[in-house]
């Protein structure tokens, strides 16, 4: 019957109209993606052969790759841009076999050539972090396109490790300065750096020829916002200009959202390989003098009354509970803080409540959080309680700061670390091998030191190792060029339309798995279908 059959048609062309017009209003292209992350740390440079402080090594972390990376979430090593390796039966000698096929961001292949020029260059250069490979490392050989051969001045157990930190990731020859440190951060990683504006934000673009997709990112982009201070941080995160809240707060505001969390924001905590300390320059202040100060000390008052109980006291350089640590200057000193002791060892240089100690210590007033003016006050507290000695508090931003240090113009000053692999000779070797502790300012100079912790990078037996490693913390406790004061945990607070926040336990922050949440409804064929294809579709149905 024509007229039935025209009404059907009539009637479909209608549904056929009001599916089209609700499409049109309902359908819409997949949005660009972007997560905005605030923070109070500074960028001093993205350059692997000169980063050595956090977040410039956390922007490198997820820029570049090295041969050797962590598992997520982990401390076990895996390979990164190197397939595979083997290890000579001496342990002197490694063999990387580079995967194939791997570009960096302006295009340049990776090859062996181009990790051996990186590793030399970063030598060359001489930069903070470059002990870390001058120290160990004699020769680099390529042996073919896509192998390369380093060969140790000794064998070294965590030399692997090393290779997992940002110092030894390859850089582009075709990008980077031989003979120069350079910004350009042009690594093989999942994000390019897409714009940088010092001090103001920096701006990550997802890699889409990036060539792990276990690690590929899950937004367009990730901006980095830097905050003057801890409170414009949380009025950026409570305003919702920023998406994530890392580095740092308040302890007020920490503890508010702890006992707030997942009212309107979701709060992470993790116990944190990050330790802070006093470094003293030994070539200005005396041993008595640094014995004093370590007996002076009072933790616990440091940690209730500033950080509110979020860290832990500390009297190693190892963090507690990594093998090897032992509770050296708590075993030498006691707990403190000891009066008697001090003025009885200052008494010993003609120190005394009449003929003070004048003693400056510096602090950096935004690269730790906005304590930090706090925590310099109450040690200069603490030591001046104690009657022989005279406090000046100085204060340097981190540029500056950092400068100084290499200089040895702060005889005493604040200082904190974060690994560049997790193990003990991380947390000992830089700072006391000769090699390297004019780098962080305490000039230590201990041949007995420097040929223990050599003999422990030289043992694969865990036991051995340990057994040296607490005596060179005993040595520490005795010189005292350093005292640690405790041991920190890391939070992250962050908006609850936010996924894939991580605190993995070699303190790395990735970007890359950090996602929109999106609520998931029942969705009609024709919201997942572009306009025309459906049009296409439906016409097909009329012609049945």
């Amino acid at each position: 019957m024509p007229g039935k059959k025209a009404l059907i048609a009539a009637g479909v062309v209608v549904i056929i109209i009001v599916v089209v017009v609700v499409g049109v209003f309902l359908y819409k292209p997949k949005p660009v993606t972007k997560i905005v992350i605030g923070t109070t740390d500074k960028i001093v440079t993205l350059d692997p052969a000169n980063a050595y402080d956090y977040l410039s090594c956390n922007i490198i972390m997820n820029v570049f790759d090295g041969l050797v990376r962590y598992k997520i979430g982990s401390t076990e090593l895996e390979p990164g841009l190197a397939e595979s390796w083997e290890i000579s039966d001496d342990g002197k000698v490694y063999t990387f076999h580079l995967r194939q096929g791997i570009k960096f961001h302006d295009g340049s292949e990776l090859t062996a050539d181009v990790v051996k020029w990186s590793i030399e260059r970063v030598i060359k250069l001489g930069g903070d972090p470059s002990f870390l490979l001058s120290s160990v490392v004699d020769k680099v050989e390529v042996v073919d396109k896509y192998t390369v051969k380093i060969t140790l001045k000794y064998p070294f157990s965590a030399f692997l490790s090393v290779m997992a930190f940002t110092v030894a990731f390859p850089v582009s020859k075709e990008s980077y300065p031989e003979d120069n440190f350079s910004d350009v951060a042009i690594g093989t990683g999942p994000f390019k750096v897409k714009e940088f504006k010092r001090d103001e934000y920096i701006i990550l673009e997802k890699n889409p020829d990036y060539w792990d997709p276990e690690r590929t990112p899950k937004v367009d982009y990730v901006v980095i916002k830097f905050y003057a201070s801890a409170t414009a941080l949380k009025q950026a995160l409570e305003a919702g200009e920023i998406d994530i809240a890392f580095r740092h707060l308040n302890p007020i505001d920490i503890a508010n959202y702890v006992k707030e969390n997942g009212t309107n924001f979701y709060i992470k905590e993790a116990v944190s390989p990050f330790i802070r300390y006093i470094v003293i320059n030994t070539k200005t202040v005396p041993k008595e003098v640094r014995q004093a100060i370590a007996n002076a000390i009072n933790r616990t008052a440091i940690i209730e009354n500033i950080l509110l109980g979020q860290a832990i006291p500390l009297y190693s350089m190892v963090p507690v509970g990594m093998w090897s640590h032992i509770d050296a200057f708590k075993l030498k000193w006691g707990e403190g803080p000891n009066v008697t002791k001090v003025k009885e060892l200052m008494a010993k240089l003609g120190y005394n409540e009449t003929n003070k100690y004048k003693l400056e210590l510096w602090y950096t007033p935004t690269h730790y959080g906005d304590t930090e003016k706090d925590i310099a006050t109450l040690i200069a507290e603490q030591l001046e309680d104690t009657g022989v000695f005279d406090v000046t508090i100085k204060y340097a931003e981190w540029a500056t700061f950092v400068d100084n240090i290499g200089k040895g113009v702060m005889p005493v000053f604040l200082l904190g670390w974060y690994p560049d692999y997790v193990d003990p000779d991380d947390y000992l070797f830089p700072f006391l091998h000769s090699s390297s502790s004019n780098y962080l300012g305490s000039f230590y100079n201990n041949s007995t030191v420097d040929d223990l912790l050599v003999q422990a990078r030289t043992k694969t037996n865990t036991t051995e190792r340990a057994k040296l490693y607490e005596q060179v913390q005993e040595i520490l406790a005795e010189d005292c060029p350093y005292i640690p004061l405790f041991q920190g945990k890391q939070y992250v607070v962050f908006k609850k339309t936010i996924g894939g926040v991580r605190l993995d336990p070699t303190q790395n922050f990735y970007y890359f798995t950090l996602y929109i949440k999106s609520e998931t409804t029942a969705t009609a064929l024709f919201l997942a279908l572009p306009i025309r294809e459906l049009l296409l579709k439906l016409s097909s149905l009329l012609l049945l």
